[in-house]
């Protein structure tokens, strides 16, 4: 009787994992996502309501794109594909999702703060899109991260501090973008981080990027503009007063020689 009882609680199991419903938090995130973004190719098209209400069979998905691990969203790898539009803050309801690559699109907006509430997320690859705003400091607080590939968007501001505090951080690419401002310590000198991390944003400055004496003006320059400057200031000062001078004497003359027809003549 009671390997039957096993039986049947194992076959119930069974049912509910490969037909049950959803996560309702996985519905909200995958709803959020597809109504931010524009799809012009149509390559989308069994993103709709009905199967988010159950977008996982076992470890398959009905979705395209995503991965499924135990009934739940694992991955969403949407690169590629054209897609415009904005990242929805409903995709911090994903909360199983450990790889997100929305990768070479046409993505624009900022990077939701929100995104910090997905702790188990180990892979973000947001690059190759047309993304702005800054970084957000809370993405430190996802504490599994190995990957953040930011490159070739159009952000700005300086690199958060906090970014830092990731241990786990073996790849942080965020060049050609529009940052500034220094690279902090503790990922410029970080193992395996090279310039190639890093170039291509004009105001960004600090190791492993090449010193200043080599972007841009050099120290010399600055000196040498210091120095030419001053030279200048005083080669116009000494000509001001050498005409001052001459305009004196000038005068001089002049009221010498007015006080010479006033004398009278013995």
């Amino acid at each position: 009787m009671g390997i039957v009882t096993h039986l049947l609680a194992a076959a119930a199991f069974l049912v509910q994992f490969f037909s049950g419903t959803a996560d309702p938090a996985d519905e909200i995130c995958l709803s959020g996502l597809h109504q931010s973004l524009v799809d012009p190719l149509g390559n989308l098209k069994n993103w709709n309501s009905a199967t988010f209400v159950n977008p996982c069979q076992g470890f398959e998905s009905l979705l395209q794109g995503a991965t499924c691990d135990n009934g739940r969203i694992y991955k969403l790898s949407l690169s590629n594909l054209s897609l415009g539009g904005t990242i929805s803050p409903a995709l911090s309801n994903c909360t199983n999702l450990q790889a997100l690559d929305l990768s070479s699109n046409n993505l624009s907006g900022p990077i939701p703060p929100e995104l910090q509430y997905m702790v188990n997320l180990a892979v973000l690859n947001l690059s190759s899109n047309r993304l702005s705003g800054q970084i957000p400091p809370q993405l430190s607080l996802c504490f599994y991260l190995n990957v953040i590939d930011l490159h070739k968007n159009h952000i700005s501001g300086e690199i958060p501090v906090q970014i830092g505090y990731l241990s786990r951080l073996s790849i942080f690419d965020v060049s050609n973008n529009k940052l500034s401002g220094p690279i902090p310590a503790s990922l410029g000198s970080r193992k395996g981080f090279n310039a190639s991390y890093f170039e291509g944003n004009s105001g960004l400055y600090g190791y492993p990027l090449p010193e200043l004496k080599n972007r841009g003006i050099s120290i010399a320059s600055i000196v040498g503009i210091g120095i030419g400057s001053g030279i200048l200031s005083l080669v116009l000062s000494f000509m001001a007063v050498c005409v001052w001078l001459r305009i004196s004497e000038r005068r001089l003359v002049n009221e010498e020689g007015k006080i010479s027809q006033l004398m009278p003549d013995y």
